[in-house]
């Protein structure tokens, strides 16, 4: 149960009867009222803005409509206490039962607790990672990994279908620069000696194998003919055995997609050419010159004529080129035809995850987006800043397997993939965000990672020492539900079941604003908590978890510690991490 929204449909009925009794106006628009946690915990568990929002379109003052709401909220169910503070805001108490059955329903429901009804929300196409194709992984491709897989998990407990979308692009320049490296790769394996990678090829290590397997498929097949006829065989070739590779890195931080989008693909099966001819058929391309960037000069400004989409005409701040001066099309004009693409497969609603360096190109695919559709489908476009990768706090910039940056899977081998997976989503996805190889491994309270785990580890070792005393039918959930909850009532047990009870809204506004990096911020405030709670429990025996000397208050408090660990469990299944039962 999202609570919040359990109580603005108590309020909705609230207003609906002041309406049919004539004490307000018909008509009233209620979609901005809210009722959400007050600032301060002081104020009460709940509050409202009905009175804040309505007051005018009614014709009344603040608090005269915030009486009239007031008075019909103290017979709602389970509110002990309704007040008005400042100007109208109506802020609600809740009695302590009502807390004990939300912990009852968290027992009964288990780690899926906060899921949304399947079918709630709309189908929602993520694209994430989508690097070229020309080697391994970094550690920047591994924050957009995490995060777009991570949002992915959110919108589908959410209630969304996802699609988890990898777009190759393999119709560019640098997959011929990619063949051409391998090629060079493939005559080393047959013998060639190769003193220096020439410069404008692809450098790193990892193309040796490829090149090693390409001669024991082909033997010397292409060292005697010319390049327009190897180029595109090894090029295909190239391509499948980086995409293999990628698939890897990503295995090994536990990312996974459902489908692959070629470009190439949809190049050769004319579906850029459709798409255009279909936004020229409705005036949206013209033949034009734009005007000069700023900050060029007359002497390095060419005008000419060029094929312009009409991306001002849907909020873009300039018309945008679709082909280049020898007649191909534009990664713009390519990318048009892929996201047409995902609108006839369904998709009414799009994210692109990509890296910050793709700032400059969001209006542009918006209003792609826009017109390919007719304004019937949404694109979001969320940027994954740089990751700064330290060691101690020392720059780590160095290689071993690629020569120019630090692969993924290098720092996934290096600290394990649940703590990659966790860090990567500590800070907004468009924040700056430093990973320290030594400090993501401490065992403190700095390291949330840690922090978060090692609730869940406490909480299972409680259970390792009940189980001396109790069975394990005593302390299965459904069990521990029936315990007597009442016996909960200190302000750190029932402030610890009110904040494990407002996790369905914390995922719905997360999934609502695309941001997982909210449950992270969730999970370290729980897991602070409880751990508040059993450094409490050393110095007053009175909340300690075990006692022998009293089952039935034991069950009580086990009660409390299986809710905490199935919402952080929960939490962690959005991240793709497994809480640890056991800290080593």
């Amino acid at each position: 149960m999202n609570l919040f929204d359990h109580y603005r449909r108590h309020v909705a009925a609230v207003l609906d009867g002041l309406i049919a009794e004539g004490a307000l106006p018909a008509g009233l628009d209620t979609d901005r009222v809210t009722v959400e946690p007050p600032r301060e915990a002081a104020h009460g568990d709940l509050t409202t803005n009905a009175a804040m929002v309505l007051a005018k379109p009614a014709g009344m003052k603040p608090r005269d409509l915030a009486e009239l709401v007031a008075a019909r909220l103290r017979s709602a169910p389970h509110v002990v206490e309704v007040a008005i503070a400042g100007p109208g805001f109506i802020n609600l108490r809740l009695d302590d039962a009502f807390w004990h059955e939300r912990l009852a329903e968290i027992l009964r429901t288990g780690p899926s607790y906060g899921n949304a009804e399947e079918g709630r929300g709309g189908a929602v196409n993520v694209e994430y990672v989508s690097a070229n194709p020309t080697g391994p992984l970094h550690v920047g491709h591994g924050r957009g990994a995490v995060f777009g897989d991570a949002l992915a998990a959110l919108l589908e407990k959410a209630g969304h279908k996802v699609t988890r979308e990898y777009y190759i692009n393999d119709a560019g320049a640098q997959v011929d620069v990619l063949a051409r490296s391998a090629y060079l790769r493939y005559r080393e394996a047959l013998g060639e000696r190769v003193e220096a990678i020439p410069e404008g090829l692809y450098p790193g290590e990892y193309l040796v194998p490829v090149g090693r397997r390409l001669a024991e498929r082909d033997g010397g097949k292409w060292l005697d003919v010319p390049e327009e006829t190897w180029l595109p065989e090894i090029r295909a070739f190239a391509i499948a055995e980086m995409i293999a590779l990628i698939r890897e890195d990503l295995a090994a931080l536990g990312v996974r997609h459902d489908v692959f989008t070629s470009e190439r693909t949809l190049v050769e099966a004319g579906k850029v050419q459709t798409s255009l001819d279909d936004l020229a058929a409705r005036g949206l391309i013209y033949k034009g010159v734009l005007e000069p960037p700023k900050g060029k000069t007359p002497e390095d400004w060419e005008p000419r004529e060029q094929t312009l989409f009409r991306a001002t005409q849907f909020g873009d701040d300039v018309d945008r080129p679709l082909q280049k001066s020898d007649g191909s099309w534009t990664y713009f004009a390519t990318d048009v035809a892929y996201h047409r693409d995902k609108y006839e497969r369904g998709f009414n609603s799009m994210i692109d995850v990509w890296g910050a360096d793709h700032g400059g190109y969001v209006k542009r695919m918006t209003s792609a987006v826009k017109a390919v559709s007719g304004g019937a489908a949404e694109l979001d476009c969320k940027l994954c800043q740089m990751v700064n990768l330290l060691d101690d706090g020392k720059p780590v910039k160095m290689s071993k397997r690629a020569g120019t940056f630090v692969t993924l899977r290098e720092v996934v081998e290096e600290v394990g993939k649940d703590v990659v997976r966790f860090i990567m989503l500590t800070r907004k996805n468009d924040a700056h965000l430093d990973f320290d190889l030594a400090k993501v491994l401490e065992q403190s309270k700095d390291n949330p990672v840690f922090y978060v785990q090692y609730a869940h580890a406490r909480i299972c070792s409680v259970f390792r020492h009940a189980s001396e005393f109790l069975t394990a039918d005593e302390m299965g959930p459904e069990a521990l539900a029936g315990a007597d909850l009442a016996r909960l009532d200190s302000p750190l047990e029932l402030g610890l079941i009110k904040t494990m009870a407002v996790w369905p809204r914390i995922v719905d506004g997360a999934a609502e604003a695309h941001e997982p990096h909210r449950l992270a911020f969730y999970l370290y405030d729980l897991a602070n908590q409880f751990h508040v709670l059993w450094t409490k429990g050393k110095e007053d025996t009175s909340l300690r978890f075990l006692m022998p000397e009293d089952r039935a208050f034991t069950l009580t408090r086990l009660a409390l510690l299986k809710g905490v660990a199935f919402v952080i469990a929960s939490g962690l299944a959005v991240f793709g991490v497994t809480p640890v039962e056991e800290m080593r």
